[in-house]
């Protein structure tokens, strides 16, 4: 199993940038893929983005497309979310997630869940 705890969330003004970061535990990171999904109130949570094991695939929802940047470091364990030119449709939770096999999209392909960071941007 792995553990993963989100950090990097907070009170931004549109237009400006975060980066989140997602640290793990226990069983090698590297083996991993890793997610970020996001939920805003009310709605269902959503994808974001994905990036294999190796860092070398990645994959964006359209709406982050050119704006976010997924990353990680296996040697500090950590994935990341860099995101630039925030609007107040970013403001969510944001959560990591992790899964073998292969890289996906989809919330229900993810066992394992981060605790989520709130971001919240205001116009």
């Amino acid at each position: 199993q792995v553990q993963l705890v989100e950090s990097g969330g907070g009170l931004v003004q549109a237009g400006d940038s975060l980066r989140l970061s997602c640290a793990a535990s226990g069983r090698t990171f590297s083996s991993y893929h890793m997610g970020w999904f996001r939920q805003a109130p009310g709605k269902e949570r959503e994808f974001v983005a994905a990036i294999n094991w190796s860092g070398r695939v990645t994959m964006y929802a359209n709406s982050v497309k050119g704006r976010f940047t997924i990353s990680r470091d296996n040697a500090k364990s950590t994935v990341y979310l860099q995101m630039n030119t925030l609007q107040p449709e970013d403001t969510a939770v944001y959560y990591c997630a992790a899964r073998s096999g292969a890289i996906s999209e989809l919330l229900q392909n993810y066992p394992y869940w981060g605790q989520g960071t709130q971001v919240t941007v205001s116009s």
